[in-house]
Protein backbone atom coordinates (compact mmCIF):
# COMPACT_ATOMS: atom_id res chain seq x y z
CA UNK A 1 0.00 0.00 0.00
CA UNK A 2 1.45 3.59 -1.14
CA UNK A 3 2.47 5.55 1.93
CA UNK A 4 -0.04 8.30 2.58
CA UNK A 5 1.15 11.85 1.76
CA UNK A 6 1.72 14.36 4.92
CA UNK A 7 -0.42 16.82 5.32
CA UNK A 8 -0.05 20.49 4.79
CA UNK A 9 -0.39 20.41 9.21
CA UNK A 10 2.63 18.43 9.52
CA UNK A 11 6.42 20.08 9.99
CA UNK A 12 9.26 18.69 8.41
CA UNK A 13 10.48 15.82 11.06
CA UNK A 14 13.55 15.55 8.73
CA UNK A 15 14.65 19.00 9.07
CA UNK A 16 14.30 18.32 13.15
CA UNK A 17 10.87 20.04 13.36
CA UNK A 18 8.88 18.30 15.90
CA UNK A 19 5.16 17.01 14.75
CA UNK A 20 2.58 17.95 16.14
CA UNK A 21 0.27 15.33 18.15
CA UNK A 22 -2.61 13.61 16.23
CA UNK A 23 -5.30 15.03 18.47
CA UNK A 24 -3.29 18.71 17.95
CA UNK A 25 -3.47 18.28 14.05
CA UNK A 26 -7.07 16.83 14.08
CA UNK A 27 -8.59 19.41 16.08
CA UNK A 28 -6.88 22.34 13.35
CA UNK A 29 -8.59 20.07 10.53
CA UNK A 30 -11.80 20.33 12.46
CA UNK A 31 -11.16 24.10 12.59
CA UNK A 32 -10.55 24.42 8.84
CA UNK A 33 -13.80 22.34 7.60
CA UNK A 34 -16.17 24.28 10.47
CA UNK A 35 -19.37 24.54 8.09
CA UNK A 36 -19.23 28.47 8.66
CA UNK A 37 -15.74 28.51 7.11
CA UNK A 38 -17.31 26.54 3.82
CA UNK A 39 -20.49 29.07 3.53
CA UNK A 40 -17.84 32.21 3.58
CA UNK A 41 -15.65 30.35 0.97
CA UNK A 42 -19.27 29.55 -0.86
CA UNK A 43 -21.00 32.95 -0.57
CA UNK A 44 -17.50 35.04 -1.29
CA UNK A 45 -16.53 33.17 -4.24
CA UNK A 46 -20.02 33.59 -6.05
CA UNK A 47 -20.19 37.34 -5.27
CA UNK A 48 -17.12 37.18 -8.29
CA UNK A 49 -18.92 34.67 -10.77
CA UNK A 50 -21.14 38.37 -12.57
CA UNK A 51 -19.05 40.91 -10.66
CA UNK A 52 -16.24 41.29 -13.25
CA UNK A 53 -19.22 41.10 -16.27
CA UNK A 54 -21.26 43.69 -14.53
CA UNK A 55 -18.55 45.95 -14.24
CA UNK A 56 -18.22 46.51 -17.73
CA UNK A 57 -21.55 46.95 -18.54
CA UNK A 58 -21.90 50.68 -17.22
CA UNK A 59 -18.64 51.69 -18.74
CA UNK A 60 -19.16 50.23 -22.13
CA UNK A 61 -19.14 53.20 -23.61
CA UNK A 62 -16.30 55.18 -22.00
CA UNK A 63 -14.29 51.92 -22.85
CA UNK A 64 -15.27 52.14 -26.61
CA UNK A 65 -14.49 56.04 -27.07
CA UNK A 66 -11.15 55.02 -25.20
CA UNK A 67 -10.49 52.11 -28.13
CA UNK A 68 -12.22 53.80 -31.00
CA UNK A 69 -14.77 50.44 -31.18
CA UNK A 70 -17.58 50.07 -32.89
CA UNK A 71 -21.11 48.82 -31.37
CA UNK A 72 -20.05 45.35 -32.62
CA UNK A 73 -16.83 45.40 -31.36
CA UNK A 74 -17.45 47.50 -28.34
CA UNK A 75 -20.15 43.81 -27.67
CA UNK A 76 -16.77 41.57 -27.80
CA UNK A 77 -16.08 42.66 -24.65
CA UNK A 78 -19.56 41.37 -23.24
CA UNK A 79 -19.70 38.48 -25.66
CA UNK A 80 -15.56 37.46 -25.36
CA UNK A 81 -15.74 36.20 -21.48
CA UNK A 82 -19.04 34.69 -21.92
CA UNK A 83 -17.59 32.81 -25.16
CA UNK A 84 -14.94 31.31 -22.36
CA UNK A 85 -17.59 30.62 -19.95
CA UNK A 86 -18.11 27.89 -22.72
CA UNK A 87 -14.72 26.87 -23.19
CA UNK A 88 -13.83 27.14 -20.27
CA UNK A 89 -16.66 24.63 -18.68
CA UNK A 90 -14.71 22.00 -20.86
CA UNK A 91 -11.64 21.74 -18.84
CA UNK A 92 -13.67 21.98 -14.96
CA UNK A 93 -14.55 18.74 -14.79
CA UNK A 94 -10.71 16.62 -15.67
CA UNK A 95 -8.99 19.56 -13.79
CA UNK A 96 -11.13 18.85 -10.65
CA UNK A 97 -10.58 15.11 -11.43
CA UNK A 98 -7.10 15.64 -11.32
CA UNK A 99 -6.44 18.65 -8.92
CA UNK A 100 -9.84 18.22 -6.44
CA UNK A 101 -12.67 20.59 -6.45
CA UNK A 102 -11.44 22.89 -3.83
CA UNK A 103 -7.92 23.58 -4.94
CA UNK A 104 -9.47 24.11 -8.63
CA UNK A 105 -12.21 27.17 -7.28
CA UNK A 106 -8.45 28.42 -5.64
CA UNK A 107 -7.07 28.73 -8.61
CA UNK A 108 -9.61 30.15 -10.40
CA UNK A 109 -10.04 33.08 -8.29
CA UNK A 110 -6.13 33.88 -8.28
CA UNK A 111 -7.09 33.91 -12.18
CA UNK A 112 -9.88 35.97 -12.08
CA UNK A 113 -8.26 38.81 -10.38
CA UNK A 114 -5.22 38.31 -12.82
CA UNK A 115 -7.52 38.69 -15.59
CA UNK A 116 -9.23 41.87 -14.12
CA UNK A 117 -5.92 43.73 -13.98
CA UNK A 118 -4.75 42.60 -17.17
CA UNK A 119 -8.06 43.61 -18.73
CA UNK A 120 -7.24 47.73 -18.19
CA UNK A 121 -3.59 47.96 -19.61
CA UNK A 122 -3.63 50.05 -22.45
CA UNK A 123 -4.38 47.92 -25.25
CA UNK A 124 -7.19 46.59 -26.97
CA UNK A 125 -5.33 43.03 -27.14
CA UNK A 126 -5.10 43.04 -23.26
CA UNK A 127 -8.78 44.05 -23.12
CA UNK A 128 -9.73 41.22 -24.81
CA UNK A 129 -7.42 39.14 -23.63
CA UNK A 130 -8.31 39.70 -20.02
CA UNK A 131 -11.78 38.73 -21.07
CA UNK A 132 -10.19 35.63 -21.66
CA UNK A 133 -9.00 35.40 -18.05
CA UNK A 134 -11.65 36.17 -17.14
CA UNK A 135 -13.93 34.07 -18.59
CA UNK A 136 -12.24 30.88 -18.14
CA UNK A 137 -11.75 31.67 -14.38
CA UNK A 138 -15.91 32.49 -13.90
CA UNK A 139 -16.25 29.45 -15.77
CA UNK A 140 -14.61 26.76 -13.33
CA UNK A 141 -15.90 28.43 -10.62
CA UNK A 142 -19.53 27.87 -12.29
CA UNK A 143 -19.19 24.45 -12.88
CA UNK A 144 -17.71 23.17 -10.62
CA UNK A 145 -20.05 24.63 -7.38
CA UNK A 146 -23.39 22.58 -7.92
CA UNK A 147 -21.69 19.25 -7.82
CA UNK A 148 -19.63 20.85 -4.38
CA UNK A 149 -23.25 21.69 -3.27
CA UNK A 150 -25.08 18.46 -3.94
CA UNK A 151 -21.46 16.48 -2.45
CA UNK A 152 -21.84 18.66 0.57
CA UNK A 153 -24.76 19.56 1.03
CA UNK A 154 -27.49 16.38 -0.41
CA UNK A 155 -30.37 17.13 1.78
CA UNK A 156 -29.83 20.69 1.20
CA UNK A 157 -29.10 21.49 -2.50
CA UNK A 158 -31.90 23.54 -3.42
CA UNK A 159 -31.92 25.57 -0.30
CA UNK A 160 -27.99 26.06 -1.02
CA UNK A 161 -28.36 27.00 -4.66
CA UNK A 162 -31.01 29.45 -3.33
CA UNK A 163 -28.05 30.75 -1.22
CA UNK A 164 -25.10 31.04 -3.86
CA UNK A 165 -27.12 31.96 -6.85
CA UNK A 166 -28.38 34.85 -4.37
CA UNK A 167 -24.53 35.96 -3.78
CA UNK A 168 -23.64 35.65 -7.18
CA UNK A 169 -26.40 38.64 -8.28
CA UNK A 170 -26.06 40.39 -5.14
CA UNK A 171 -22.22 40.90 -6.09
CA UNK A 172 -23.06 41.57 -9.58
CA UNK A 173 -25.98 44.24 -8.12
CA UNK A 174 -22.66 45.93 -5.87
CA UNK A 175 -20.74 46.35 -8.80
CA UNK A 176 -23.33 47.57 -11.22
CA UNK A 177 -24.29 50.42 -8.77
CA UNK A 178 -20.74 50.92 -8.11
CA UNK A 179 -19.02 51.06 -11.37
CA UNK A 180 -19.05 54.43 -12.85
CA UNK A 181 -19.62 56.55 -8.65
CA UNK A 182 -15.80 54.60 -8.55
CA UNK A 183 -15.05 56.05 -12.43
CA UNK A 184 -15.61 59.42 -10.79
CA UNK A 185 -13.76 59.17 -7.57
CA UNK A 186 -10.96 57.69 -9.44
CA UNK A 187 -10.56 60.97 -11.54
CA UNK A 188 -12.88 59.59 -14.72
CA UNK A 189 -10.28 56.36 -14.79
CA UNK A 190 -13.03 53.56 -16.04
CA UNK A 191 -9.27 51.89 -15.90
CA UNK A 192 -9.16 52.03 -12.25
CA UNK A 193 -12.82 51.50 -11.66
CA UNK A 194 -12.56 47.85 -13.55
CA UNK A 195 -9.12 47.35 -11.65
CA UNK A 196 -10.62 47.81 -7.89
CA UNK A 197 -13.11 44.39 -8.29
CA UNK A 198 -10.06 42.50 -8.67
CA UNK A 199 -10.16 42.65 -4.86
CA UNK A 200 -13.11 41.22 -4.18
CA UNK A 201 -11.24 37.89 -5.75
CA UNK A 202 -8.50 37.66 -3.76
CA UNK A 203 -10.93 38.18 -0.34
CA UNK A 204 -12.70 35.43 -1.98
CA UNK A 205 -9.82 33.30 -2.81
CA UNK A 206 -7.96 33.60 0.78
CA UNK A 207 -11.58 32.49 2.38
CA UNK A 208 -11.09 29.86 0.39
CA UNK A 209 -7.96 28.55 1.39
CA UNK A 210 -8.79 26.51 4.18
CA UNK A 211 -10.84 24.50 2.02
CA UNK A 212 -7.90 23.88 0.29
CA UNK A 213 -5.35 23.14 3.15
CA UNK A 214 -8.21 20.59 4.16
CA UNK A 215 -8.21 18.84 0.55
CA UNK A 216 -4.05 18.48 1.31
CA UNK A 217 -4.25 16.88 4.64
CA UNK A 218 -7.18 14.41 4.01
CA UNK A 219 -5.68 11.25 5.28
CA UNK A 220 -8.18 9.18 6.73
CA UNK A 221 -9.82 12.29 8.34
CA UNK A 222 -13.62 12.11 8.55
CA UNK A 223 -15.31 15.67 7.73
CA UNK A 224 -18.24 17.31 9.22
CA UNK A 225 -19.81 16.03 5.85
CA UNK A 226 -19.41 12.50 7.35
CA UNK A 227 -18.13 11.14 4.75
CA UNK A 228 -14.11 10.77 4.25
CA UNK A 229 -11.51 12.60 2.97
CA UNK A 230 -14.25 15.64 1.19
CA UNK A 231 -13.31 15.77 -2.21
CA UNK A 232 -13.47 12.36 -3.20
CA UNK A 233 -16.40 13.04 -4.99
CA UNK A 234 -14.11 14.95 -7.70
CA UNK A 235 -11.44 12.43 -7.67
CA UNK A 236 -13.11 10.43 -10.39
CA UNK A 237 -16.50 9.13 -11.43
CA UNK A 238 -18.28 6.53 -9.33
CA UNK A 239 -18.14 2.75 -11.33
CA UNK A 240 -21.83 2.38 -11.72
CA UNK A 241 -21.64 5.72 -13.65
CA UNK A 242 -18.41 5.73 -15.27
CA UNK A 243 -19.88 4.27 -18.77
CA UNK A 244 -22.79 6.85 -18.92
CA UNK A 245 -22.47 9.65 -20.67
CA UNK A 246 -24.63 12.83 -20.26
CA UNK A 247 -24.05 13.76 -23.58
CA UNK A 248 -26.64 10.96 -24.94
CA UNK A 249 -29.67 11.76 -22.42
CA UNK A 250 -32.35 13.85 -24.24
CA UNK A 251 -33.31 15.36 -20.66
CA UNK A 252 -30.01 16.07 -20.32
CA UNK A 253 -29.60 18.25 -23.52
CA UNK A 254 -32.98 20.20 -22.02
CA UNK A 255 -31.41 21.13 -19.14
CA UNK A 256 -28.65 22.17 -21.10
CA UNK A 257 -31.37 24.12 -23.24
CA UNK A 258 -32.78 25.82 -21.00
CA UNK A 259 -29.28 27.54 -19.47
CA UNK A 260 -28.50 28.17 -22.69
CA UNK A 261 -31.51 30.17 -23.69
CA UNK A 262 -32.02 32.12 -20.22
CA UNK A 263 -27.95 32.92 -20.05
CA UNK A 264 -28.83 34.45 -23.42
CA UNK A 265 -31.34 36.90 -22.69
CA UNK A 266 -29.22 37.85 -19.42
CA UNK A 267 -26.10 38.57 -20.91
CA UNK A 268 -27.87 40.57 -23.88
CA UNK A 269 -28.97 42.43 -20.83
CA UNK A 270 -25.83 42.91 -18.67
CA UNK A 271 -24.32 44.09 -21.93
CA UNK A 272 -26.78 46.19 -23.49
CA UNK A 273 -29.81 47.38 -20.45
CA UNK A 274 -27.33 50.69 -20.09
CA UNK A 275 -27.40 51.41 -23.56
CA UNK A 276 -30.77 50.86 -24.44
CA UNK A 277 -31.74 53.48 -22.16
CA UNK A 278 -28.78 56.53 -22.69
CA UNK A 279 -29.78 56.11 -26.30
CA UNK A 280 -33.05 57.02 -25.52
CA UNK A 281 -31.92 60.20 -23.94
CA UNK A 282 -31.69 58.89 -20.15
CA UNK A 283 -27.92 60.01 -18.38
CA UNK A 284 -25.40 57.66 -17.92
CA UNK A 285 -25.37 58.08 -14.36
CA UNK A 286 -29.44 57.24 -14.33
CA UNK A 287 -29.04 54.23 -16.28
CA UNK A 288 -26.59 52.65 -14.34
CA UNK A 289 -28.61 52.60 -11.16
CA UNK A 290 -31.34 51.33 -12.83
CA UNK A 291 -29.45 48.57 -14.21
CA UNK A 292 -28.26 48.19 -10.89
CA UNK A 293 -31.80 48.00 -9.43
CA UNK A 294 -32.70 45.25 -12.24
CA UNK A 295 -29.44 43.48 -10.61
CA UNK A 296 -30.93 43.68 -7.25
CA UNK A 297 -34.26 42.68 -7.85
CA UNK A 298 -33.02 39.24 -9.47
CA UNK A 299 -31.60 38.44 -5.53
CA UNK A 300 -35.16 37.79 -5.20
CA UNK A 301 -36.44 35.46 -7.80
CA UNK A 302 -32.45 34.10 -7.25
CA UNK A 303 -33.19 33.56 -3.75
CA UNK A 304 -36.89 32.16 -3.98
CA UNK A 305 -37.58 30.60 -7.01
CA UNK A 306 -35.15 27.40 -5.89
CA UNK A 307 -36.57 26.99 -2.90
CA UNK A 308 -40.12 26.89 -4.72
CA UNK A 309 -38.29 24.34 -6.99
CA UNK A 310 -36.88 22.58 -4.27
CA UNK A 311 -40.69 21.54 -2.98
CA UNK A 312 -42.07 20.33 -6.19
CA UNK A 313 -41.74 17.03 -7.95
CA UNK A 314 -42.09 19.19 -11.41
CA UNK A 315 -41.46 22.63 -12.14
CA UNK A 316 -42.89 23.35 -14.79
CA UNK A 317 -44.82 26.24 -13.12
CA UNK A 318 -41.87 27.95 -12.40
CA UNK A 319 -40.34 27.86 -16.08
CA UNK A 320 -43.44 29.11 -16.93
CA UNK A 321 -43.60 32.14 -14.46
CA UNK A 322 -40.21 33.26 -15.42
CA UNK A 323 -39.93 32.87 -18.93
CA UNK A 324 -43.19 34.70 -19.03
CA UNK A 325 -41.72 37.78 -16.54
CA UNK A 326 -38.51 37.72 -18.99
CA UNK A 327 -40.86 38.49 -22.53
CA UNK A 328 -42.94 40.88 -20.47
CA UNK A 329 -40.20 43.42 -19.78
CA UNK A 330 -38.25 42.94 -22.68
CA UNK A 331 -41.64 43.77 -24.67
CA UNK A 332 -41.68 46.66 -22.26
CA UNK A 333 -38.11 48.13 -22.73
CA UNK A 334 -39.16 47.72 -26.28
CA UNK A 335 -42.29 50.21 -26.30
CA UNK A 336 -41.32 52.47 -23.66
CA UNK A 337 -38.17 52.08 -22.09
CA UNK A 338 -37.42 55.58 -20.53
CA UNK A 339 -41.00 56.17 -18.99
CA UNK A 340 -40.85 52.85 -17.60
CA UNK A 341 -37.51 51.90 -17.01
CA UNK A 342 -37.89 50.92 -13.43
CA UNK A 343 -41.11 48.94 -13.92
CA UNK A 344 -39.21 46.95 -16.68
CA UNK A 345 -36.48 46.58 -14.62
CA UNK A 346 -37.88 45.14 -11.46
CA UNK A 347 -40.02 42.57 -13.76
CA UNK A 348 -36.86 41.68 -15.87
CA UNK A 349 -35.14 41.26 -12.68
CA UNK A 350 -37.56 38.70 -11.21
CA UNK A 351 -37.29 36.67 -14.14
CA UNK A 352 -33.89 36.43 -14.27
CA UNK A 353 -32.80 36.00 -11.07
CA UNK A 354 -35.44 33.18 -11.00
CA UNK A 355 -34.23 31.81 -14.15
CA UNK A 356 -31.44 31.55 -13.59
CA UNK A 357 -31.66 29.98 -10.07
CA UNK A 358 -34.56 27.43 -11.44
CA UNK A 359 -31.48 26.11 -14.61
CA UNK A 360 -28.41 25.84 -11.53
CA UNK A 361 -31.32 23.97 -9.63
CA UNK A 362 -32.36 21.93 -12.47
CA UNK A 363 -29.03 20.73 -12.89
CA UNK A 364 -28.72 19.68 -9.32
CA UNK A 365 -32.43 18.13 -9.22
CA UNK A 366 -32.01 16.46 -12.44
CA UNK A 367 -29.08 14.69 -11.51
CA UNK A 368 -28.72 11.02 -8.84
CA UNK A 369 -25.44 11.71 -7.32
CA UNK A 370 -22.52 14.63 -7.45
CA UNK A 371 -20.60 12.62 -9.95
CA UNK A 372 -23.75 13.17 -12.04
CA UNK A 373 -24.83 16.68 -11.11
CA UNK A 374 -20.40 17.46 -12.20
CA UNK A 375 -20.75 16.28 -15.77
CA UNK A 376 -24.40 17.64 -15.81
CA UNK A 377 -23.20 20.86 -14.61
CA UNK A 378 -20.29 20.74 -17.22
CA UNK A 379 -22.09 19.72 -20.34
CA UNK A 380 -25.10 22.73 -19.55
CA UNK A 381 -22.52 25.63 -18.77
CA UNK A 382 -20.21 24.39 -21.62
CA UNK A 383 -23.22 24.35 -24.45
CA UNK A 384 -25.08 26.86 -22.72
CA UNK A 385 -22.53 29.80 -22.16
CA UNK A 386 -21.25 29.01 -25.96
CA UNK A 387 -25.08 29.66 -27.58
CA UNK A 388 -25.26 32.68 -24.97
CA UNK A 389 -21.85 34.37 -26.30
CA UNK A 390 -23.36 34.74 -29.06
CA UNK A 391 -26.27 37.13 -27.94
CA UNK A 392 -24.45 40.33 -27.07
CA UNK A 393 -22.72 40.04 -30.35
CA UNK A 394 -25.75 39.32 -32.81
CA UNK A 395 -27.34 42.29 -30.38
CA UNK A 396 -24.79 44.32 -31.26
CA UNK A 397 -24.09 43.46 -34.37
CA UNK A 398 -28.43 43.84 -35.20
CA UNK A 399 -28.72 47.11 -33.63
CA UNK A 400 -25.60 48.86 -35.69
CA UNK A 401 -27.38 47.23 -38.69
CA UNK A 402 -30.70 48.32 -37.93
CA UNK A 403 -30.27 51.98 -36.16
CA UNK A 404 -32.48 50.81 -33.14
CA UNK A 405 -33.31 48.22 -30.56
CA UNK A 406 -36.64 46.89 -31.59
CA UNK A 407 -35.37 44.10 -34.37
CA UNK A 408 -32.62 42.58 -31.47
CA UNK A 409 -35.54 43.20 -28.67
CA UNK A 410 -37.89 41.35 -31.32
CA UNK A 411 -35.33 38.49 -31.72
CA UNK A 412 -34.98 38.12 -27.90
CA UNK A 413 -39.05 37.26 -27.59
CA UNK A 414 -38.09 34.41 -29.62
CA UNK A 415 -35.46 33.45 -27.65
CA UNK A 416 -38.01 33.53 -24.81
CA UNK A 417 -40.90 31.34 -26.62
CA UNK A 418 -37.67 28.47 -26.79
CA UNK A 419 -36.75 28.71 -23.55
CA UNK A 420 -40.15 28.24 -22.50
CA UNK A 421 -40.63 25.05 -24.64
CA UNK A 422 -36.83 23.26 -23.57
CA UNK A 423 -37.56 24.32 -20.21
CA UNK A 424 -41.32 22.67 -20.02
CA UNK A 425 -39.19 19.40 -20.91
CA UNK A 426 -36.63 19.71 -18.71
CA UNK A 427 -38.93 20.30 -15.12
CA UNK A 428 -40.05 17.22 -15.48
CA UNK A 429 -39.79 14.80 -12.65
CA UNK A 430 -37.30 12.95 -14.32
CA UNK A 431 -33.59 12.20 -13.66
CA UNK A 432 -30.55 11.92 -15.54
Amino acid sequence: MARPEPGPLLLDAEAGARPPSPRGAAARRALLAHPALLMAGIVLASLNMRAALASVSPLVGEISAGFGLSSTASSLVTSVPVLFLGLGALVAPPLARRLGTEPVLFGALLLLGAGILVRVLPSVYALYGGGVLVGTAIALLNVLMPGLIKRDFPDRAASMTSVYTGAMIAGATVVAAASVPLEKAFGGSWQASLAFWSLLAVVAAVAWLPQVLIVRGRTGWTGWTGREGRGAASAGPAPDTARRSVWRSALAWQVTLFMGLQSLWSYVLIAWMPTIFTDQGMSRSTAGVVFAFNNLIQVAGAFLVPLMAGRMRSQRPLVALVTSLVAAGYVGLMVAPVSGAWLWAAVLGVGQGGAVGLALTLIVLRSGDAVTAARLSGMAQTVGYLLAAAGPLAAGAVHEATGGWTVPIALVLCVCVAALVTGLFAARDRKV
